[in-house]
């Protein structure tokens, strides 16, 4: 055996095999935490420009009816979070950028317990994304351009009392670690 070989080898035993991430139709093999949903958009382009379809009740995506709408941007390499709501579902559609939620299912009982998930949403294919009320969430510009987020969150915003707690970006109480980034609550 010539030692080319051997390290050929010892690389192939050291090297871990790619496991499935999607299916032969294109669907993802992914476990989504209890409650997300995820749901592509269409988008309508011709020689004047798009329209992007963010939400229609008859898709039956999600059942809580469209009661209140804003938008948000996130610079490049920042994270705003880890937040969580107690009472509502923020509803995504990124519009521009690329974009990295992370999701800590800390809700007793929930089947996904425990689990961290990485969902990438880009402008390159545009989706709704929900988040479920319980959730620890925080969001990531991982592209080079400023972000810009819709939320159909499901209750509107109370200005006297918002639904929303936080922890900080770094916090040792939930199993991730963000890296090369700048944070905030």
């Amino acid at each position: 055996m010539s030692h080319s070989q051997t390290v050929q080898e010892k690389l192939i035993a050291a090297a871990v095999a790619d496991s499935q991430t999607v299916k032969s139709d294109g669907a993802s093999c992914r476990r989504l935490i209890e409650g997300v949903n995820i749901r592509d958009l269409t988008l309508h382009t011709d020689e004047r420009g798009a329209v992007c379809e963010m939400f229609d009740p008859r898709w039956g995506w999600h059942a809580d009816p469209l009661v209140f709408v804003y938008s948000f941007t996130i610079r490049p390499g920042w994270v705003k979070g880890w937040a969580m709501h107690q009472r509502h579902e923020d509803r995504y559609c990124l519009l521009q950028g690329e974009m990295k939620v992370v999701m800590y299912d800390a809700r007793e009982g929930s089947p996904t317990f425990g689990a961290v998930q990485e969902i990438y949403l880009s402008e390159q294919r545009r989706q709704l994304i929900n988040i479920p009320s319980g959730v620890w969430h925080a969001d990531e510009n991982i592209g080079n351009k400023d972000l810009l987020v819709v939320n159909f969150p499901t209750i509107q915003y109370n200005h006297a009392a918002p639904d929303k707690i936080r922890l900080p970006w770094d916090t040792d109480l939930i199993p991730y670690r963000f890296r090369n980034v700048k944070g905030e609550e």
